[in-house]
């Protein structure tokens, strides 16, 4: 397996990375946790569909991966029914209504990790300062009322039942914390929490999640209205405003999902759909446009991957020219969930809180780890994303769906930051145009390049590929690690004749396919 073995100094690891695919014509459901994951099959296996699932797995990652995700992420839900109509339901973030423009003023020596300028004092990176109007849980529940068969009470049940035992610390829990200890320890919610005894958790603990629980139950008793101006919006509000934030409770009340048909393109023989204009949906449309003209059918080797790369770049350099500056980091903290039922229905939801642990501030009154949503935008006036009020936060989230005459084909997305659409983009043309199975493509060696020159490669890619790459490109070897992460975490699932198929990104540890 080890082709190229100068690159041997890279690999940390000795071994093969592989995940097996969730095989079912019940339905599958895929996670970067496997308790998620399971969560959404036990769902399928009791009758509910693939929204059901969805949600469900979406709800439960809070209570296993919260450096990823709570009830304050945000994203978009890609819903493709059987028939082939393909849905949005857009939950990004929103900025309050008001804010004093001189407290998130620019400080042009500080550079956020999307690549524009800071707020002094990092306000709009770290701390309740950073938080925006959240969007997952009005957004799941609309999902489930439009398009689900289960209440959003049962869809909170296995979340509620994992925060009461308290969230059990492995290996990669320890790793995700101690990533982010220095900044968790300055909020006093959070290192209560996460840092017991002022330090990152070692395995075999449990952390307590007693007031999530609470709030958990709080929710699912008296629904969505209860954070959105409601008794647990009152309470999050009251801990905000405390800690410097300016959302009042009617900008809870008056958080509204975005809901839309999904924006398409033809390819290949297939229509493949994506979210609206604060999604990279654009972006993947104009590299799958290049490549797809320059390219054409064909296997997946040296000639895929260099034209795959010029496209990445023509693609980031539209974006560019669309919006100043470019998000240019891939450390984001976002998730994917992907779900499909027996009917062939199938669910791609990307969401996140933005930063690893969003801005490692948490609500004490409700348990509740905040997004840092705020650096989505940029606080120097008059830039196309510009600090504004009420304004619905871009991204580089972008959940994919792909139907044909048989109705939905497949339902995927990663995570990311701007690895994401080089990932999708690849992963599109390994099941289009070289007509791969899609367990195969998942465990295909990918490489990254957009925002920058450079191309970096999958120290496992076959030799002439990566030979290829470096006659049009600096190269820059990287292992697919657990930390630092060089490339996207994907997730799939799809048809497989009479079946359904799902997988999981393969280098993410807890990562897993589900079967009804």
């Amino acid at each position: 397996m080890m082709e190229n073995p100068q690159y041997n100094h890279l690999r940390v690891e000795r071994g093969v990375y592989r995940k097996i695919a969730g095989v079912s014509e019940r339905g599958v459901v895929t996670s970067q946790h496997y308790a998620a994951a399971e969560a959404g099959a036990a769902v399928l296996s009791a009758g509910g569909n693939a929204v059901d699932a969805a949600v469900t797995a979406a709800f439960t990652l809070q209570t296993v991966e919260p450096w990823m995700t709570s009830l304050a992420a945000c994203g978009y839900m890609l819903v493709a029914q059987p028939d082939g109509k393909v849905e949005v339901i857009e939950f990004t973030g929103r900025v309050p209504s008001y804010f004093d423009e001189e407290f998130y003023k620019p400080d042009p020596t500080i550079k956020t990790f999307i690549g524009h300028p800071a707020s002094i004092d990092n306000r709009n990176v770290r701390g309740f300062t950073a938080a925006v109007v959240p969007g997952c849980v009005r957004g799941f529940a609309e999902a489930l009322n439009r398009y689900g068969t289960i209440g959003f009470d049962r869809a909170l049940q296995p979340a509620i039942d994992r925060a009461r035992k308290g969230m059990y610390v492995d290996w990669h829990t320890t790793l995700a914390i101690a990533i982010a200890e220095g900044e968790l320890g300055l909020d006093p919610g959070a290192r209560s929490i996460f840092l017991p005894n002022g330090h990152a958790p070692e395995p075999g603990a449990t952390l307590p999640l007693d007031q999530l629980a609470k709030t958990l139950e709080q929710l699912a008793n008296e629904g969505p209205d209860s954070l959105y101006g409601g008794a647990i919006g009152e309470k999050l509000v009251t801990d905000l405003n405390s800690g410097g934030s300016s959302i009042a409770l009617e900008d809870l009340a008056n958080y509204a999902p975005l809901l839309y048909p999904s924006r398409t393109m033809s390819l290949q023989g297939k229509t493949v759909h994506v979210a609206g204009e604060t999604s990279a949906g654009q972006r993947l449309f104009d590299a799958l446009d290049h490549f797809d003209r320059k390219r054409g059918k064909g296997p997946v080797d040296a000639g895929f991957f260099t034209a795959m790369a010029q496209a990445l770049w023509e693609s980031f350099g539209a974006h560019r020219k669309r919006l100043n500056p470019a998000e240019t980091t891939n450390k984001t903290s976002t998730t994917q969930v992907n779900a499909v039922d027996s009917e062939g229905r199938m669910v791609a939801i990307t969401f996140t809180l933005l930063n690893r642990f969003g801005a490692r501030a948490l609500s004490p009154s409700t348990g509740i780890l905040l997004n840092n949503g705020m650096s989505w935008f940029d606080p120097t006036p008059g830039r196309a994303n510009s600090l504004t009020p009420n304004a619905y936060a871009p991204s580089n989230m972008c959940p994919v769906a792909i139907t044909d005459e048989g109705g939905a084909f497949a339902a995927y997305g990663a995570a990311g930051g701007n690895q994401i659409v080089p990932s999708l983009a690849q992963l599109t043309g390994m099941i289009l145009h070289a007509g791969i199975d899609i367990e195969e493509a998942m465990n295909m060696p990918r490489m990254t390049t957009g925002p920058h020159s450079d191309i970096i490669v999958n120290v496992d890619m076959p030799a002439e590929q990566i030979e290829a790459l470096e006659k049009i490109a600096k190269v820059k070897p990287a292992a697919a690690v657990v930390y630092p992460r060089p490339f996207a975490a994907p997730g799939m699932v799809g048809r497989r004749g009479n079946a359904f198929i799902g997988m999981p990104d393969i280098t993410y540890p807890a990562a897993y396919a589900a079967t009804a």
